[in-house]
């Protein structure tokens, strides 16, 4: 049955909100089909304004892979500001998708990315405002699939009851396999109903079902088990690994905003994964192995990417770009065919010691020489090691000091407070090593207008990292501290001026602790503080502490449990944690162990360049590293800058 647009009902409210645009779709690259003429019909929703989630790579590759199927349509759909929902209510508009103006309730699957917790409220509105029940057991045939993505995703138990599945991993083959079960099943007339649909996606291991798994606790609290309830549902569900991104070139064609968007580029992920081992860092070790995409690839994703979208801009993205084995060779690459052009390149995450001013002027080459950004995460030795970030203060002052003589003027230097282990001390020191940059800057070029940022983040500890056991510094503890380094920085007033300081809030980092680390019980905090008038949680304007704790206060207490518990409580090694069932390839008890490593202040290696240290992943998810280098190069055969006509990059085996 055709699905009409609901455009014409929407168009005359836009005069009335702001960033009417962010509505109305249309973008360059952007993909309307035929209703009548698909089988399965996915909606992909980013749970954020359309400023954050158009740029989004997973859902732009996700849009397109789908879109390129014959008998498959997707659009998309973002979270809209309260001055549009409160219109929509009004009106009775439904959630809509911004390229057919469909509405959100009439697909058949709601694939939603989450890239952070505090995107949990944005999707209790975004299913409200489509008419699907907040709990998927209260779904019927007629309901779309609510399907689950994104980092998130690892642990989905706090919104187990208003999901009907997640996938974790990467999504490329995983939505392709979950449209065939759905087009089979559709095909053979919906047998069995949503339950069956349910069961074939969870049989496959590779797609968990909350409803499918019952959770049982101890008197303390703490859960005593989680197990199948169907004899078809495998006790663990395994995340997926897409190996080879060459076979996978996507986006081909990117997404052109037509509103402003938070990164105004043209983006190319150079690999995926990361073995540095920091152990805070949830994404470096749920996307392991790590994966190069060949130089070939790169290049020719770079020249399709520009030409599909006029950007100027092209960001080489990965969990620590310059890190790629063959880096120097891209960038001199690139930088040589686009030569002479408006056409910039960026490393938007960049490590002290992967880094060089070679690369930089490489970068640099077409663009603008804005500041660098490096993130040693602690101010000191110490927890540097317990964190396992191998920078020391020497590399780092090495490297600025070498970018100063070389025209910089402007370094950003990013931290995190309330790290485990972390005293007053520790976080003092990043005064002084703020106030080492500012004399060497100044020593090198011999000028005064030499500066440094510095940001610091609360720390949350996340699942799947040998953090996961942690306890959460409260923020008093962690406003504190920062109130302190302040003063420490203005302290020396002829250094301090040039040494900018921003750092977040503590309270919004332990509600995000809350929801990264909390169980399904955690599921009535999250509704509870919608249904109070939770919004865009992940906004400064728009959160509000005090209504967590509150909503938290009141509905964790018939179980015996509070905020605190889920938060600032340490966990036992042989505590069942909620993710326990979702296996990312880690090794628990080599997590464990790299726990008690932290404790001790010992450091772990690249397991790229030394033997396996024995994570699990590899041998788990039968995948392996796959890193050059090649020995190839990205040859200029006719390099942009010069008038030439752009043709097929050319490469060649190097001599």
């Amino acid at each position: 049955m055709s699905v009409e647009s609901v455009f014409g009902r929407l168009e005359p409210l836009l005069a009335r909100v702001s960033k009417p645009v962010q509505y109305v779709g249309g973008e360059l690259n952007a993909s309307v089909k035929d209703w009548d003429e698909v089988t399965v019909r996915w909606c992909l929703m980013y749970p954020d304004a359309y400023e954050v989630g158009l740029p989004n790579q997973g859902i732009q590759i996700l849009y397109e892979i789908l879109n390129e199927q014959d008998d498959v349509l997707a659009e998309r759909t973002y979270s809209v500001w309260p001055d549009l929902e409160e219109l929509m209510r009004e009106h009775g508009i439904p959630q809509f998708s911004v390229d057919g103006h469909r509405p959100v309730g009439a697909f058949d699957v709601l694939g939603v990315s989450f890239a952070t917790e505090l995107g949990y409220t944005n999707l209790l509105t975004g299913l409200d405002l489509a008419g699907i029940p907040l709990h998927a057991v209260d779904r019927t045939d007629e309901h779309p699939v609510v399907l689950a993505g994104g980092h998130a995703a690892f642990n989905p138990e706090p919104i187990a009851d208003f999901i009907d599945a997640a996938v974790l991993g990467d999504g490329e083959e995983a939505v392709l396999e979950i449209t065939d079960a759905i087009r089979q099943w559709k095909n053979e007339g919906r047998p069995g109903g949503r339950d069956e649909l349910l069961l074939r996606l969870a049989e496959s291991g590779g797609v968990y079902v909350p409803k499918f798994y019952d959770v049982s606790y101890h008197s303390d609290g703490t859960i005593a088990e989680v197990v199948p309830n169907r004899d078809r549902v495998p006790y663990r569900v395994f995340k997926r690994t897409t190996m080879n991104l060459d076979a996978w070139p996507y986006p081909k064609k990117p997404l052109v905003p037509l509103a402003e968007s938070v990164h105004e580029r043209m983006s190319v992920e150079i690999f995926r994964g990361c073995t540095r081992g920091c152990r805070f860092c949830q994404a470096g070790m749920i996307t392991r192995p790590v994966r190069e995409r060949s130089i070939e690839g790169i290049g020719q994703m770079v020249q399709r990417g520009l030409e599909a979208t006029g950007f100027e801009e092209v960001g080489l993205l990965s969990l620590s770009s310059a890190d790629h084995s063959e880096i120097k060779e891209i960038t001199k690459g690139l930088a040589d065919r686009y030569e002479g052009t408006n056409t910039s390149l960026s490393l938007p995450s960049t490590r002290v010691d992967a880094f060089n001013v070679d690369l930089a002027n490489e970068l640099s080459r077409n663009g603008r020489r804005t500041g660098l950004t490096f993130a040693p995460e602690g101010g000191s030795e110490r927890i540097r090691k317990v964190i396992n970030k191998m920078v020391s203060e020497e590399d780092l002052i090495r490297t600025v000091t070498t970018a100063y003589a070389n025209g910089w003027r402007q370094v950003k230097l990013y931290f995190m407070c309330g790290l485990p282990t972390e005293t007053d001390e520790d976080v003092l020191q990043i005064a002084e090593m703020a106030r080492n940059v500012i004399r060497a800057g100044r020593a090198e070029t011999g000028r005064k207008d030499i500066r440094c940022t510095i940001s610091i983040g609360g720390f949350v500890p996340k699942p799947h990292t040998p953090f996961q056991w942690a306890a959460q510094a409260d923020p008093d503890t962690i406003n504190d501290r920062l109130r302190k380094l302040r003063e420490a920085v203005n302290s020396d007033r002829s250094l301090g001026r040039n040494i900018g300081m921003r750092y977040h809030d503590g309270r919004p980092s332990l509600i995000e602790g809350l929801l990264s680390r909390g169980d399904r019980r955690v599921g009535r905090v999250v509704e509870r503080v919608w249904r109070e008038g939770g919004r865009f949680d992940g906004w400064n304007e728009h959160f509000s502490f005090e209504r967590w704790v509150r909503c938290a206060e009141e509905e964790l207490a018939p179980y015996g449990v509070d905020l605190d518990w889920f938060t600032t409580r340490e966990r036992t090694q042989d505590e069942v944690l909620p993710w326990d069932h979702l296996d990312s390839g880690l090794e628990k008890e080599w997590l464990w162990a790299d726990w008690q490593d932290a404790l001790d202040e010992r450091e772990q290696d690249d397991c790229r360049w030394t033997p396996c240290f024995d994570c699990g992943v590899c041998p788990t998810m039968g995948t392996d590293i796959e890193v050059g280098p090649s020995g190839r190069k990205l040859l200029p055969i006719s390099p942009v800058g010069q008038g030439a006509p752009v043709r097929n990059p050319a490469f060649s085996q190097s001599q």
